[in-house]
């Protein structure tokens, strides 16, 4: 007479035991037709506990409470676990903040001991911060302060957890950036063996592994993409190497430090501070080309001007002729290049990396739905949890437990508390699923109600439940407005079977316009 849960819903009790099991068991295998993948779940749980994460004090004494508009400073990179120099010789440390007024949070870059003559260098700046692009970390504010004991500068930016360089991602840690950062620079010491170049960069092969073509491919039009862009706006990037490329998960790259260049080198006494900006939209495609020959290498001694052709050698093995006349068009000084010339380079690649974003959000699109469906019952049960045991309303102690009330009490007890033949709770989420989703739907099937004591039994409909759950939720939202409407009313179920003295029926009229709960 009265159907339970549907054969094709599965039964949810792994979900409600997974939380609560040892830390040595196993965890049971949750059903993801219901929530979203644990894969995803753990990764944006991961990224909270990250973003949430509150500062040491003890730890970090010298950190300020606050700097400017931003405020529990926390520090992303180890202190003293990297050089000093960071950029063009000045000391930078990196932290996570919040912000004061928002509570947004946001990744600060402070410059250590940098002076700012003058404020000419802001229209630059205002210039990154109209640019919004998904492969460039957004620039959101620059801002000098004495916080922190000296003169520095600070760059805001969006701040993305978990995320980390192409250079801790894909490159030994005991490799150096000297290299690679100034790579036509001579060798202080005497030159090598070709052999002895070569050698080297395979062990370095050898130990890292070697990357895909495609991941490849998909760094390669994501960063054209962003320095599209970026010379689009007529800015040039000027920080693309290993050290300033972050990934942040699912092969998505950024560039960050934008525009810390700029600031960091910029002239006030020119009077076109934009007229150098071609040369370095030049000097951004050699970079990009550095950059892809020592991903294809896995070694930073690739980019060092005497290892160019051994590493075109190398890479030739393994991957196609077009990546690695891509690189060499990159790697040329001899003709004026554009960004826009890689477009037929990379050619059909473009659409296998717009098929598998089109794929990945297709995953991410379920997911969501799974987690709006979740709020909708959400808001369910906070408006039975308003109700319930509610000590009283209007003056009134037994509202909560007469009339429309009661048999939402009851309702209660048949969503959370039912048991088994020998007493033992009964934990079925799918039980709960089903019959909140009848509940928000207000479907004429109808469900047996049990008072406690086994002395009432009430069957009605999951429409009139409904009924009897916006209007009652409407009498409190009516209170807590100033409307003030009383409880009771006229009317009668027609499934009742036995009715408990005092429990009146739920009413046809309520007083004042019913809000939404947000």
């Amino acid at each position: 007479m009265f159907p339970g849960t549907p054969p094709h819903t599965k039964t949810a009790r792994a979900h409600l035991t997974a939380s609560a099991a040892p830390t040595t068991t196993p965890a049971p295998i949750i059903d993801d037709s219901y929530f979203v993948s644990n894969q995803l779940r753990l990764e944006i749980q991961h990224r909270n506990n990250l973003t949430l994460m509150q500062p040491d004090h003890a730890l970090y004494p010298d950190l300020p409470l606050e700097v400017d508009n931003y405020h529990e400073l926390c520090p992303i990179e180890a202190v003293g676990t990297l050089p000093k120099a960071h950029v063009l010789g000045y000391q930078t440390s990196t932290y996570k903040a919040t912000h004061i007024k928002t509570g947004q949070h946001y990744c600060l870059r402070r410059v250590h001991g940098f002076r700012l003559p003058n404020t000419k260098c802001m229209v630059l700046v205002d210039m990154w911060k109209k640019l919004s692009h998904s492969n460039i970390v957004h620039l959101r504010e620059v801002f000098t302060t004495k916080a922190f004991g000296d003169q520095s500068i600070v760059f805001v930016y969006d701040y993305h957890p978990d995320s980390e360089t192409l250079l801790s991602r894909h490159f030994s840690q005991s490799e150096t950036l000297n290299g690679y950062s100034d790579s036509f620079s001579s060798n202080p010491n005497a030159p090598r063996p070709y052999s002895h170049q070569k050698n080297a960069i395979l062990r370095q092969q050898h130990s890292n592994g070697m990357l895909s073509e495609s991941t490849i491919w998909s760094y390669v039009i994501q960063l054209t993409g962003a320095l599209c862009a970026i010379h689009t706006a007529g800015l040039a990037c000027r920080c693309l190497d290993p050290s300033k490329v972050i990934h942040t998960g699912r092969l998505r790259l950024r560039i960050s430090c934008t525009s810390v260049f700029d600031v960091l080198t910029f002239d006030s006494t020119a009077t076109n501070p934009l007229a150098l900006i071609p040369h370095y939209q030049q000097e951004d495609l050699n970079a990009l080309g550095k950059l892809v020959l020592a991903l294809a290498c896995r070694s930073l001694m690739a980019v060092q001007r005497e290892n160019l052709q051994t590493s075109l050698d190398l890479m030739s093995r393994t991957y196609s002729s077009d990546l690695r006349n891509l690189i060499i068009y990159l790697l040329s000084g001899q003709q004026r290049r554009s960004i826009v010339d890689l477009m037929p380079m990379i050619g059909a690649r473009y659409y296998s990396q717009l098929d598998n974003v089109q794929l990945q959000n297709d995953v991410l699109y379920t997911d969501l739905a799974k987690e709006m469906e979740n709020g909708r019952l959400l808001r369910l049960l906070i408006k039975l949890g308003t109700m319930n045991e509610r000590p009283e309303l209007n003056m009134d102690p037994t509202w909560s437990e007469t009339g429309d009330r009661y048999m939402l009490k009851l309702l209660r007890d048949h969503l959370f508390h039912q048991v088994t033949e020998d007493g033992r709770p009964f934990l079925d989420m799918a039980h709960v699923v089903h019959c909140l989703n009848r509940l928000d739907a207000g479907t004429p099937e109808k469900v047996c109600l049990m008072s406690r004591d086994e002395q009432s039994v009430l069957v009605v409909t999951y429409a009139e439940l409904k009924e009897c759950l916006e209007q009652s939720f409407g009498e409190i939202v009516a209170c807590a407005t100033g409307a003030g409407i009383s409880s009771g009313g006229v009317g009668g179920h027609s499934s009742i079977v036995a009715s408990p003295p005092g429990v009146q029926s739920q009413s046809s009229l309520m007083v004042g316009k019913q809000q939404p709960l947000a």
